[in-house]
């Protein structure tokens, strides 16, 4: 039998794959796609196949995959290639991609082993012929000792709880008495008993515990865990265990994980009625469903034009065919809703899986292995879901398209929305992108014929759009002589939807209570120890935080700088709007909806739940509040400090603040009441909020599009943003004029290079940073000359992590 050599990927930040030899135990070769276990230096490490074949690699000495991970390839072979095009385009470590891709790898778990060397043998043979020892000593000894007498590697935590055994085993490895490494061993998986009314036995009787249960587990949920039956029902474990002796519960194990999703007071689900325009619109969508062939279209349709309705009638078209679909949507909030709807409406058959990466590594996987195995043919999810691992795709929609969050930031800094386009093409399925306010660049290449432009004009029902009015916050000063996060005519704005009793919800894009602690003596703001930035103060949990590192500390209580006691805090965040709110409105029913009071998707569904359910009559927020809601109730939108983004040192600052806008306007009267929205500015004259306030993205897209034509900016331009980071600015600088030199020849060439400068955070989580701006009229030249850059670092042996390369940035910050 012929001897088979393996590339494989592994999780480092290096651009190569790696070869090994495969056992001739294993009999079959693995193949592509497959997850191996292999040695990697002094540790074990999961990697992915990318080729098996028995061409004889040039190293030497080659060493053999461990074991085998999966009996199936985890990825099918158009992942695969897709993860190989991730890695070239976006110029990623191959294997940083595909860890990317996979599922945790829960059926495994890392162990640190520490096994007796021949040094360690000489030790301990000393150490017994000694006639005292110390302490130390003798822990030294007792670790020899038992790994003598097992003659085989043991877990280093094995002697975690023998005195003195921790620092003992340190001690050890540092003289070469012991040689720690790292293995993988199966785990045990662990199970639930999972508790569902026989359909066979007799109903309960009126009014007993028994019928309490009947109730939950037909009726209200179904099978559940018996440990959340207990909860939910309020009954004794013995009584649980009598119904299952008396034949009324049947009973099984199933894989432990996240209890059954609860949607409290849900949103309202969408009629399954269309309007003329939405019925154009799918039928386009849907004709190329039924093509088989690739072909990309852009929904571009006003806030509350029904785009969701279209999205769920592509879906049943895509199955109907035969095909499978993936719904990308923004948020991992957005996931909970989306996916209920697609259940509702496609009925349990369809199998709707929800991927993200907040789930449990247990439930992420056992959700990814459901969609693998083609049990579930529509996945719902957030960017990572563009690697869900669907056979005979048809369908790819990109829900509010324009959306930063599909970029990660991250290696491998891929875009979600891009890779999405390059999957459908390869796979021949329809791609669909939709938003109330496109990108500008998914925009243009809708005018130019690239994709195909379907427009829904007008909001369902013939609703009128909200009324919108901009509140000039200099105005509003001059007449108060008060500088509040609420304007007066906010506040009045809001009494008056209390007294009608309909809904308010107000957003400020800064979490928080302050943005900073400044010092009135010397005027210096507290900063974080990490990163160039000033902390955030939370009145709540009273300190100071960085959002970027997460660095926190107690508010001081005299100046870091000058030790003058007078402190004070600048700036409004959603903490503070919220307190204003509560003490200006002392009956209303107040709910704040940001990072800070959600930690999970239960408190998520709470507080929305709450709030569609008419619970609530205000609602404060961040972003989070902005994008994709349907609440009928709400009236009046107030977005307080409109311009914040305005100043960020970003080409794409309008664009963002006018999404941010327009997005937000929307969620103003979307049922049957009319809507208002009041902007609070300080700079009502810009473009981005004038056209923000009319919502005229058409006319933002021609005069934002001018401006990029001039300075060279996508669309007109490919982009990339070179970061060079190290821990000591003078290697940062060092490495930065090293570029400098090597991208001097190519401005010859037409490439335009800004920098090296100072990134806007020049120091972040303890690196200093220095940046290069790449414009180039052709993507290849920028792609070849970004390669050949890498391979000048390693040349001059500039380290690896030093310079990292985004392309199609999103953020230059």
């Amino acid at each position: 039998m012929p001897r088979y050599y393996c590339d494989v990927a592994l999780p480092v930040p290096l651009r190569s794959t790696f070869s090994y030899a495969v056992p001739e135990k294993f009999g079959v070769p693995p193949q592509a796609g497959m997850r191996v276990m292999v040695p990697f230096r002094k540790r074990a490490m999961i990697g992915v196949v990318l080729d098996c074949s028995t061409r004889v690699p040039a190293a030497k000495a080659l060493r053999e995959i461990v074991e085998l991970v999966d009996d199936v390839p985890a990825l099918p072979p158009a992942l695969v290639e897709l993860g190989r095009w991730v890695a070239s385009y976006y110029l990623a470590p191959v294997g940083e991609v595909f860890r990317a891709m996979l599922p945790p790898a829960v059926e495994v778990r890392p162990v640190r082993e520490v096994l007796l060397t021949a040094p360690g043998r000489e030790l301990s043979a000393a150490l017994r012929a000694r006639e005292e020892l110390i302490d130390e000593e003798r822990a030294e000894l007792s670790v020899l000792e038992r790994l003598d007498a097992a003659a085989a590697p043991l877990p280093a935590a094995r002697f975690h709880k023998t005195a003195g055994g921790p620092a003992a085993v340190t001690r050890l490895l540092l003289q070469g008495a012991l040689e720690a490494r790292e293995v993988y061993r199966r785990r045990t998986a662990r199970t639930q008993k999972i508790v569902a009314w026989r359909h066979t036995a007799a109903a309960p009787v009126p009014g007993s515990a028994a019928e309490t249960v009947f109730a939950l587990l037909t009726a209200t949920r179904g099978p559940l865990p018996i440990k959340v039956l207990l909860a939910e029902a309020g009954i004794s474990q013995k009584a649980v265990e009598s119904l299952i002796a008396q034949g009324a519960l049947e009973t099984w194990e199933e894989p432990a994980g996240e209890e059954p999703e609860i949607l409290e007071n849900d949103l309202e689900l969408p009629r399954n009625v269309l309007n003329p325009p939405q019925r154009a619109a799918l039928d386009s969508i849907c004709s190329g469903i039924a093509s088989g062939s690739f072909s990309t279209s852009l929904l571009h349709g006003v806030t509350g034009s029904g785009k969701t309705e279209v999205y769920l009638g592509a879906t049943q078209s895509a199955l109907a065919a035969g095909r499978t679909a993936i719904l990308l949507v923004p948020e991992i909030a957005l996931t909970l809703a989306m996916g209920r709807l697609l259940r509702e409406r496609l009925g349990p058959g369809a199998g709707v899986t929800v991927l993200h990466s907040a789930l449990p590594d247990v439930e992420r996987a056992r959700a990814w292995w459901s969609v693998r195995r083609g049990e579930a043919r529509v996945v719902v999810g957030t960017r990572s879901a563009v690697f869900a691992p669907l056979e005979r795709l048809g369908l790819v929609i990109v829900d509010e398209e324009h959306e930063s969050s599909y970029k990660q930031e991250e290696t491998p800094k891929y875009n979600g929305r891009d890779t999405a386009l390059v999957r459908a093409k390869r796979e021949g399925a329809t791609a669909l992108l939709g938003s109330a306010t496109p990108s500008l660049e998914s925009y243009q290449h809708a005018r130019t014929g690239k994709y195909r432009l379907i427009e829904l004009p007008a909001r369902v029902e013939n609703r009128p759009m909200a009324r919108v009015e901009l509140v000039d916050l200099r105005d509003d000063f001059r007449r108060t002589h008060r500088a509040s996060a609420l304007s007066e005519r906010l506040r009045a704005g809001i009494a008056a939807r209390l007294e009608n009793a309909t809904q308010a919800l107000v957003l400020i894009n800064r979490r928080g209570y302050s943005w900073c602690a400044m010092c009135r003596s010397c005027g210096a703001a507290v900063q974080c120890e990490n990163c160039s930035i000033s902390l955030t103060y939370h009145k709540n949990r009273r300190r100071l935080e960085c959002h970027y590192c997460g660095y926190a500390r107690a508010v001081p209580k005299s100046c870091p700088k000058c030790s003058a006691e007078y402190i004070y805090f600048v700036g409004e965040g959603a903490e503070q709007v919220e307190e204003q709110l509560r003490a200006e409105f002392p009956a209303a029913r107040v709910a704040r909806l940001d990072r800070d009071t959600v930690r999970s998707k239960r408190e998520y569904q709470k507080i929305l739940g709450a709030f569609a359910a008419g619970d609530l009559d205000i609602l404060v927020g961040t972003q989070m509040v902005a994008k994709g809601h349907d609440f009928h109730k709400v009236t009046l939108v107030g977005v307080v400090s409109a311009d914040l983004s305005l100043s960020l040192p970003d080409f794409r600052a309008a664009e963002r603040t006018f999404q941010l806008l327009t997005q937000v306007a929307g969620r103003a009267g979307r049922g049957s009441l009319p809507g208002e929205v009041l902007i609070q500015t300080n700079y009502p004259e810009h473009y981005a909020i004038q056209f923000g306030a009319r919502q005229d993205y058409a006319a933002f897209f021609e005069k934002e599009l001018h401006f990029r034509r001039m300075m060279h900016y996508p669309p007109f331009a490919a982009l990339a943003l070179v970061l060079v980071r190290d821990k000591k600015i003078e290697n940062a600088i060092r490495y930065s004029r090293a570029l400098e030199k090597f991208f001097a020849p190519e401005e010859a060439k037409g490439l335009k290079v800004l920098g090296p400068a100072q990134a806007p955070l020049a120091r972040l989580r303890r690196d200093y940073r220095f940046q290069f701006l790449l414009k180039a009229p052709k993507r290849s030249q920028l792609t070849a000359t970004l390669s050949a850059c890498l391979d000048f670092c390693a040349q001059k042996e500039i380290p690896e992590g030093a310079v990292l390369v985004d392309i199609d940035p999103v953020n230059l910050l």
